[in-house]
């Protein structure tokens, strides 16, 4: 009987051993939303997800001795995943506003940039400011910050929003069939210079904006939003974040 009881008191350990190690295996695991689509910040290629945004999440890893394990989706899909919890957090350039803080809690910034107004190249619709997009078409994206940011200037401005799901925005201002969008400066100047596009910058951002890694509100994110933002600090200290935003854009964006 002692036998007996020996031996099931170890099969209850081995038991309880076995699930304490998965509930650590998955705690070691950080799962980043990303859309992919998003150069030179994360995008795919030879089936490889790559950018400036998965090597400061790779380094982070590191950092933490974490797993970070990526889940691709179209942007408008990614802060849906976040709400039900199939994500710990998003990583595309997500910019902070108002409207989403009043929801989700926000890790340091690392990049800084600008809401900017491409036009097509040579300027044939003669576009010169934004007080210029009277009567016209202004396109941007759904679910971005851009989206907020036009809203909000076409009640100063009587123009007609565009609103694209992904895609063909850029080839539609090129084509003329909308007279301009809104993108983030830098990742828009890159995909210029990559893929020769025949746009071009429209005066001054009208906006400057500060982008971080958002998270839902609760306890066991607080723990994992400070350990990323004592690694953000820890790497704009030590060289590693500009060495990364020199690789992709030959300059600083993730100072101020």
């Amino acid at each position: 009987m002692k036998r007996f009881k020996m031996l099931l008191l170890g099969i209850l350990l081995g038991t309880l051993f076995i699930a304490c190690g998965k509930q650590e295996t998955k705690q070691e695991v950080i799962r980043v939303g990303t859309s992919g689509g998003y150069f030179p910040f994360t995008y795919t290629e030879n089936d490889e997800l790559k950018g400036f945004d998965i090597e400061v999440w790779n380094e982070i890893g590191k950092r933490l001795e974490k797993k970070i394990e990526f889940k691709q989706a179209k942007f408008s899909g990614l802060f849906g995943m976040l709400d039900i919890g199939k994500i710990d957090t998003i990583s595309n350039q997500i910019t902070i506003t108002d409207k989403r803080l009043e929801k989700y809690d926000f890790s340091v910034p690392y990049v800084y940039s600008g809401a900017q107004f491409f036009i097509a190249k040579g300027n044939p619709k003669k576009i010169t400011g934004i007080e210029d997009l009277a009567g016209r078409r202004v396109a941007t994206e759904v679910g971005t910050n851009y989206e907020e940011i036009v809203s909000e200037l076409s009640k100063k401005i009587d123009f007609e929003t565009v609103v694209y799901n992904s895609g063909s925005l850029v080839k539609d201002v090129e084509l003329g069939r909308v007279d301009t969008f809104m993108m983030d400066k830098v990742s828009i100047v890159e995909l210029i210079k990559k893929n020769d596009l025949q746009i071009e910058l429209l005066d001054k951002p009208v906006k400057y904006i500060a982008n971080a890694f958002p998270f839902v509100k609760n306890e066991k994110n607080k723990n994992i939003m400070k350990e990323v933002n004592d690694t953000l600090n820890e790497m704009r200290a030590d060289g590693t974040l500009l060495e990364i935003s020199n690789k992709y854009f030959g300059m600083d964006i993730t100072s101020n």
